[in-house]
């Protein structure tokens, strides 16, 4: 099995500036991985200069010449994205160049090309981007979808559960809970669509649905694979990370204006510290889109050299593990025993 990952070096707010060292390091943690640089060469080249890594024998480069912006709409990506960074990552993936592809990119563009080039996984009407949060157990809880559709149906979300139940396996083993995130846990709250879906993963044997969660329990760990449409996903994720941003700042804050609190509170309270890394939604980078026929994993644009290594590392995971392979196989298993 191949372990090649083509990088969109142009991509997030940095761009070479942060993916070339982050690929740097991936290099040094991964000896087996090797990377492709999609992007300005002289850009890449100059940071690999930097670095001392210009002739390191896993790394090679793919210039191109275009970039797509970040307030690039996806269907004028769609049309003006030849010989882009991120394009040409994604066809690397989809001529057997490379077995995943990474970018900090724009999402709307990313999720627009994707759709084009790797085309979608029988039964797949919409790929859902995902992503692991902490919970309060320092277990393993996925969330889905985090923003690639803003609206969806029934049958979507149901197909979302379905995705997202098999990457939990990957890590859990047999029978991840799955759990729809909604405004209440009774089975009258929610709108139609939602009451929907909840009563198809009620009769899916091949799905362990516990029921309705709501937004405080998101970090409980009372579910694993917690299932919402793309606006609300999306929505709970930045809001928890500006809650987490805002305590983490109130204590630095509070700690920081006396030397003597500081010098108490590291004696006293390291242990929560140490917990409170896990509010850091950089080690959680890369949200996958599932339901491809390939890997894409999307790290956020304002990512470090730290969280885009994560994403990287996220990508090698999924090429280990085969995940659009078993997706694909999942959903026929699902699809067949629906339909009869």
């Amino acid at each position: 099995m191949g372990l090649t990952v083509a990088l969109d070096a142009m991509g997030g707010d940095f761009g070479p500036q942060v993916t070339v060292p982050a690929a740097v390091q991936a290099l040094l943690h991964s000896p087996e991985l090797k990377l492709i640089l999609f992007g300005d060469i002289s850009a890449i080249t100059t940071q690999l200069t930097l670095l001392n890594k210009l002739n390191h024998p896993r790394l090679s480069i793919v210039h191109c010449d275009n970039v797509i912006a970040n307030e690039t709409r996806p269907s004028q990506a769609l049309r003006h994205s030849k010989g882009s960074s991120m394009r040409m990552a994604l066809e690397a993936v989809a001529i057997g160049d490379a077995d995943a592809c990474v970018s900090a990119g724009n999402t709307g563009a990313l999720m627009a090309l994707s759709r084009y080039v790797l085309k979608q996984l029988p039964g797949v009407e919409r790929p859902a981007l995902i992503s692991e949060i902490p919970n309060r157990h320092a277990n393993h809880t996925w969330l889905l979808d985090l923003g690639a559709n803003v609206s969806c149906d029934a049958d979507t979300l149901f197909q979302f559960a379905v995705m997202g139940s098999v990457v939990a396996e990957q890590t859990l083993g047999s029978s991840p809970r799955v759990a729809l995130l909604n405004i209440g846990e009774e089975s009258i709250k929610g709108n139609d669509l939602v009451k929907r879906c909840a009563e198809m993963l009620s009769q899916s044997p091949d799905i362990n649905y516990i029921g309705y969660i709501e937004g405080h329990q998101l970090y409980s760990d009372k579910a694993d694979v917690i299932v919402c449409d793309g606006f609300v996903g999306n929505v709970s994720l930045k809001t928890s990370e500006g809650v987490a941003n805002l305590f983490i700042d109130c204590i630095k804050r509070n700690i920081g204006r006396n030397p003597f609190k500081r010098l108490i509170a590291k004696w006293l309270f390291h242990e929560l510290f140490t917990s409170l890394q896990q509010l850091n939604p950089d080690q959680y980078n890369g949200a996958s889109l599932l339901g491809l026929r390939g890997i894409v994993v999307k790290s956020h644009g304002s990512a470090d050299t730290t969280a885009l290594e994560n994403a990287i590392n996220q990508a090698v995971y999924e090429i280990e593990r085969q995940i659009p392979m078993k997706i694909s196989d999942r959903l026929e298993e699902v699809l067949l025993e629906r339909h009869y």
